[in-house]
């Protein structure tokens, strides 16, 4: 049972659902797997960095798509040709396929991805628009020609 009650700003609020819909599953529990671990770190002030532990994994069997606000990762281990020659006694290296979704913020893209040491890292850079950036507005007089709003450099 929830303690917060949003149909009151269901009613007066367009296009808040999917932060309303996020509100509502955080009491739920999460039954996400946890394979592969990953962190997310916080490598600049408008730039952020995945990382995810793929041992095992080429390049080529890795997927990585950015769609809307959802970055999308799979991975899918080839079968090896000479598998039927070997007998595994124990399997200790997880190579079964996986797919990890993570929402992005709005105006957050990808940047790069890099494989390497058994890590997949994706960077990420939060670009706002200038048209959404603060804006300062001078007060002048009502006969002065001069610029009246200038862009305040973030």
């Amino acid at each position: 049972m929830r303690a917060v009650d949003f149909a009151p700003l269901y009613r007066s609020t367009v296009g808040f659902d999917r932060l309303f819909s996020l509100l509502d599953n955080m009491g739920q529990p999460e039954s996400a797997p946890a394979y592969p671990p990953y962190n997310i770190e916080r490598t600049g002030e408008n730039t952020y960095r995945i990382s995810m532990a793929v041992a095992g994994f080429a390049e080529d069997e890795l997927e990585i798509e950015a769609k809307q606000n959802a970055l999308t990762v799979k991975g899918e281990k080839r079968e090896e040709e000479n598998s039927e020659e070997r007998e595994v006694l124990f399997r200790g290296i997880a190579s079964r396929a996986f797919e990890r979704r993570f929402q992005l913020a709005d105006h957050v893209e990808v940047k790069d991805a890099s494989l390497e040491n058994g890590l997949l890292h994706i960077d990420l850079v939060r670009e706002i628009p200038e048209a959404m950036k603060p804006r300062q507005i001078s007060i002048s007089k009502p006969d002065a020609k001069s610029k009246k709003v200038k862009q305040i450099e973030a």
